[in-house]
């Protein structure tokens, strides 16, 4: 259960559009879970990118416009090439730097998955729902102040 001080929070979700029929499905886990905590409909932004590597542009727009956090959701998938540790890596610093630069939540919703079907199973599937579980951790880290 989340106890948030208030629910004026305006919170952020920014979503990859590449492997949509994935990130749809963790955006929508995400909005729920911030409506079931209390946050108003029209407190939250959701902002589609075009890849997972846009998501630190995206984080950081919204955390420059004054958001209180972001969510950032995407899946990268295991290629032949290095391109998806280029990415991974590039993505996991970006987040990370957008939180240390604004100090605010701002939550890691990119799946790394060697298949699809990996990627599946995170997003309501066996292995639970990441875009929910990236919705509740910035409510809790909001909770704490």
């Amino acid at each position: 259960k989340i106890n948030l001080p208030h629910t004026d929070f305006k919170i952020g979700i920014v979503t990859a559009l590449w492997n949509s029929e994935v990130t749809g499905v963790l955006k929508a886990g995400a909005f729920n879970t911030l409506i079931d905590a209390g946050i108003k409909q029209d407190n939250i932004a959701e902002w589609d990118v075009p890849g997972s590597y846009e998501l630190i542009y995206g984080a950081n727009k919204l955390a420059t416009e004054g958001f209180d956090a972001v969510i950032c959701l995407g899946v990268v998938i295991q290629g032949e090439t290095r391109h998806f540790d280029f990415i991974c890596d590039a993505v996991a610093n970006g987040i990370s730097n957008v939180t240390i630069k604004h100090n605010i939540p701002v939550a890691f919703g990119l799946l790394t998955t060697d298949t699809q079907e990996q990627a599946i199973e995170r997003s309501g599937g066996k292995h639970g729902h990441k875009g929910e579980e990236a919705a509740w951790t910035v409510l809790k880290l909001l909770e704490r102040g």
